[in-house]
């Protein structure tokens, strides 16, 4: 009874602290738009250069009116999205084969440490000669900055599943079909959901760099513009919204992570 009582306590205290820490996030955050607001309209700043919170609502509501604000968030969402996804699939895979086949890996690795290494900006320019002015090659520059490190992480992971339970599966006749899904994807998945949280990161700035080199639309191309034109609140407005889609991206991810660990522990509990 007496354990029951204290993990309730330890279960109310838990609860308080996050909220705690999520009251003084958001307080952070409205403290910083608040001293942001203010040094601009007491000159210690210059809006026009820096912008502020109101300039950036006012400019906000002006590409909402003219059905322009959709449009480039969605182009840079949807090609985030897609780049996100062929990296986590294609790392996942080729984890999976340099697992099965340890001597590809082997073969591979010093590529795959250099390629991850490469800056990626400075391989982008060559990506638009090479691909095109098209937005296959945006996707293609976030892919490559975000798979290669993918690759080496899911690979180690998997490397580091406990042998004893392969040993299990093979003493009871298992096929390496159900090695993967039996014991080494489930003792991967936490590694694999904090790699899609690092890679999400990656993939959107992957995005925004091709989009600086090769875009008529999005949030990318939208900064260029703004700096090309000293149109400094488009700048600013471009990188709030890029701040936002990326809390509200790693968010979700940390949602399906926590759903995860829940599930996990509902059905270790039931067995």
């Amino acid at each position: 009874m007496k354990n029951e009582e204290l993990m309730r306590l330890l279960a109310r205290r838990q609860k308080r602290n996050r909220k705690l820490l999520t009251a003084g996030r958001f307080l952070i955050g409205i403290l910083f738009f608040a001293i942001w607001e203010l040094c601009a309209r007491f000159g210690i700043i210059n809006d026009f250069i820096f912008s502020s919170p109101s300039r950036v609502i006012r400019t906000i509501q002006s590409f909402a009116a003219n059905n322009t604000l959709w449009l480039h968030v969605s182009v840079t969402l949807k090609e985030t999205a897609l780049s996100f996804f062929m990296t986590m699939v294609i790392s996942l895979f080729t984890a999976l084969l340099f697992w099965r086949f340890r001597w590809i890996y082997k073969l591979f690795e010093p590529y795959l440490i250099l390629l991850n290494s490469l800056p990626k900006s400075a391989l982008a320019p060559l990506l638009i000669v090479w691909l095109g002015n098209k937005p296959r090659t945006i996707i293609v520059v976030a892919v490559s900055l975000a798979v290669f490190g993918a690759i080496l992480t899911l690979y180690h992971a998997f490397e580091s599943v406990d042998p004893e339970k392969i040993k299990l599966i093979q003493t009871l006749n298992g096929t390496k079909m159900h090695i993967v899904t039996k014991v080494l994807l489930p003792s991967t998945v936490l590694v694999f959901i904090n790699n899609m949280k690092v890679n999400i990161g990656l993939c959107l700035v992957g995005v925004i760099i091709g989009e600086f080199l090769a875009a008529r639309a999005g949030l990318g191309y939208l900064i260029i513009y703004g700096s090309q034109t000293f149109k400094m609140d488009y700048v600013v407005t471009s990188i709030v919204i890029l701040c936002t889609a990326a809390i509200v991206l790693y968010a979700l991810l940390t949602w399906a992570e926590s759903a995860y660990n829940r599930y996990y522990l509902k059905n270790a509990s039931a067995n």
